[in-house]
């Protein structure tokens, strides 16, 4: 592959063929591209923003709310068998109990 050499690549030193500085390369503006603007004291960024926050809120969690609760449910369950099991074999009763093994 050849590589461009600075003479071919435009710039000051050649009149009429500069390039521009950066993000400005000196070229026709483009055709086709329509801009539109709304007045300030037309536009309403939160119109609607509570009511919107309030159900789609309530949308999102009832979607979710069956794959999230009962693993948490369960895990909950578990720790709670885990804890009394603990305090139960750590007592008299469960130190009597398992005093054998």
């Amino acid at each position: 592959m050849r590589r461009t050499l600075p003479r071919f690549s435009g710039g000051e030193d050649r009149p009429g063929k500069y390039l521009g500085g950066w993000g400005s390369f000196g070229s026709q503006p483009q055709k086709g591209v329509t801009t539109y603007g709304l007045s300030q004291n037309r536009q309403r960024p939160f119109a609607g923003a509570g009511n919107a926050a309030i159900f789609n809120t309530w949308r999102r969690f009832r979607g979710q709310v069956l794959y999230v609760a009962p693993p948490f449910l369960i895990a909950y369950a578990v720790m709670q068998w885990a804890i009394e099991r603990n305090h139960y074999l750590n007592s008299k009763p469960g130190r009597a109990e398992f005093a054998e093994e």
